[in-house]
């Protein structure tokens, strides 16, 4: 069965209140329905660190993502995975506040994980960074997953 390992913005999107902006509606929904009817056909990961993610912001929504990531697997953030971390920032454009970012991609590498799921479209799920994101994970001989967004990883040919 493939990997997917799970970053904090797919728990957003599936626990927040309805949204009034059209692209969130979209994603909410588009992660409700991998939720409900595709998840079941991966084996799901998550880490440390999107539950303290997870954790932060308004106590009652921060509850229900919580709850959302139970029953999932989680990941050990290893000193490798502090270290893929490291390289990534210091060898992409990727912002010093994209950290968090970089440690899911890390996280995901180091335990060669198929996919990582995510809704961060500015520091991961971006076409112009993944290549290299991909390039320095590679460099030091770890695989990378592939970077997509639940409408992508529906199983729909």
């Amino acid at each position: 069965m493939e990997t997917v390992y799970i970053e904090t913005s797919i728990f957003s999107y599936l626990t927040a209140k309805p949204s009034r902006n059209i692209i969130a509606v979209a994603r909410q929904q588009l992660t409700i329905e991998w939720w409900e009817d595709h998840r079941h056909n991966y084996e799901l990961f998550t880490s440390n660190a999107v539950i303290a993610e997870a954790s932060q912001g308004d106590n009652n929504s921060a509850k229900a993502r919580l709850e959302s990531l139970r029953g999932i697997s989680i990941l050990e953030i290893t000193l490798d995975c502090q270290n893929i971390a490291e390289k990534i920032m210091s060898d992409t454009p990727m912002p010093a506040k994209a950290q968090d970012d970089a440690l899911h991609a890390a996280i995901s590498s180091y335990h060669k994980m198929d996919y990582l799921l995510t809704w961060n479209c500015r520091h991961l799920a971006n076409a112009h960074l993944i290549p290299k994101l991909k390039s320095a994970v590679e460099a030091i001989g770890y695989h990378f997953p592939q970077i997509c967004t639940p409408e992508e990883l529906m199983e729909e040919w």
